[in-house]
């Protein structure tokens, strides 16, 4: 992990208090997320690609992602 991306203090005091189905589902919003931030990346990259292309490359990048 980088020096930048270490939490702070109270971040972790937050994280902490949650449960742990509201870490779950703060995770599932960070995982939506990204998709749209991939998704408007490749637009910008293919404007001329329809929407089932463009999604379609996100779910190809997602799922060759390797963490």
């Amino acid at each position: 992990m980088l020096t930048d991306e270490q939490p702070g203090t109270e971040q972790i005091k937050v994280l902490r208090a949650m449960s742990g189905e509201e870490r779950l589902e703060v995770a599932e919003r960070l995982y939506w997320s990204a998709r749209k931030m991939k998704a408007a990346g490749v637009r910008a990259q293919h404007p001329d690609w329809p929407e089932t292309q463009v999604q379609a490359d996100v779910r190809r990048i997602f799922s060759n992602a390797r963490s």
